[in-house]
């Protein structure tokens, strides 16, 4: 079985562990569009991020206190294998269904901020290790939705930054980036 939103996060997946899977030893410690964030710390985030958002599908407490580098052993198969789980958690129909718990939020936005997460994020990594990033076009209303709903909340929460000018030629993607405070220009 699956859900729009699991349909999504698949989708999503595979371009984010793609870039995650060619990310190379020596450049843990570069620059990124977040920031705050080395190469190491956006990647320990996304690790973090996939694991949460499966047990929030499960209504399951999470822990958002930054833990051990988890980019230990095989980090970069783990991560494509716990992004495959959090499609599965995200494909039962009753994760959609009420509200988190944790977050107060209804679980069709939470599941919209994990797709907000990979597909902002995994743009972060491709720019900040010179890969290719390619956004499929059918993910951007569900980011532009959640993004329009839950911006301002995130900036006074510190997970955007103020939005930044857009060039006109930017597209769609480049506007959403834009929006949280990315310069769809940024290069490593």
């Amino acid at each position: 079985m699956s859900t729009e939103i699991s349909d999504q996060l698949a989708t999503a997946s595979a371009a984010v562990a793609g870039v995650v899977a060619a990310v190379r030893d020596d450049q843990l410690d570069q620059a990124t569009p977040c920031a705050n964030f080395q190469v190491r710390d956006l990647l320990n985030h996304l690790i973090q991020v996939v694991h949460n958002f499966q047990a929030m599908a499960r209504r399951e407490e999470v822990d958002w206190t930054p833990g051990p580098d988890r980019l230990a052993g095989q980090w970069r198969t783990a991560f494509a294998a716990e992004t495959s789980r959090l499609v599965d958690a995200w494909s039962d129909p009753d994760a959609l269904e009420g509200d988190s718990a944790g977050m107060g939020l209804p679980q069709r936005v939470i599941g919209q901020m994990v797709l907000g997460d990979l597909v902002v994020h995994g743009w972060d990594l491709a720019r900040a290790t010179g890969q290719e990033y390619r956004v499929d076009p059918t993910l951007l209303p569900a980011v532009r939705e959640f993004l329009d709903g839950m911006v301002e909340t995130g900036r006074k929460m510190g997970a955007f930054g103020d939005p930044v000018d857009c060039p006109p030629d930017a597209g769609e993607f480049g506007e959403l980036l834009a929006l949280t405070g990315r310069d769809p220009a940024w290069q490593c």
